[in-house]
């Protein structure tokens, strides 16, 4: 378990309780600081490089860039290099990944963004996963995770990932302290 007491970088802590610490950082700037020995896991959801502009919604509001959101941030593979992870991303990052052990499918039971007119609507997201030589199961999960997306209007990231989606990717692995460098909304914290 992290020593809380021993935190790298307390001059950027942002938020600290109950197990849980939130930067305000550029995680390269943190991950770096971390012993290496305090991290169980990593389940994160990084821009995944194709410079996202959301569409319009019903409320005709639309939701800004996302920053960063240039290209997959392949990096993370060399700052956490011995870590279990799983990382969201698209079919097409698949080319420039390092292969994953699991390709998991996140079944989001309706269809979302993309070219209305030239492709199919996507109604699925992909979670690469490395389990690395530290990773243990409770029990074998499986590949295909069926849980609705939120929807358009409720969102307050435009690639927000459902509680219960994280919840379900972090039940059956061992280990208690779990990083997402790229925090979002939350997500993984409240999972």
């Amino acid at each position: 378990m992290l020593d809380f007491n021993n935190l790298p970088a307390r001059d950027k802590l942002y938020y600290l309780e109950d197990g849980i610490a939130i930067y305000c950082a550029d995680c390269r700037d943190i991950l770096p600081l971390f012993p290496d020995k305090s991290i169980d896991l990593v389940l994160t959801d990084p821009p995944y490089g194709i410079d996202y502009q959301s569409t319009w919604r019903t409320d005709r509001q639309r939701k800004d860039k996302i920053q960063g959101d240039i290209e997959f941030p392949l990096w993370i593979f060399d700052y956490l290099p011995d870590k279990a992870m799983f990382i969201f991303c698209r079919w097409d990052n698949l080319y420039e990944l390092p292969k994953p052990k699991s390709f998991i499918v996140w079944d989001k039971q309706r269809h979302s963004m993309g070219n209305l007119a030239h492709e199919y609507g996507r109604q699925w997201e992909a979670i690469a996963f490395y389990p690395q030589l530290n990773h243990q199961f409770l029990k074998r999960p499986k590949d295909i995770i069926s849980i609705p997306c939120i929807p358009a209007c409720d969102l307050l990231h435009p690639n927000e990932k459902p509680v219960t989606l994280i919840k379900t990717l972090l039940i059956d692995n061992v280990g208690e302290d779990v990083l997402d460098p790229f925090m979002g909304v939350g997500s993984t914290l409240l999972a």
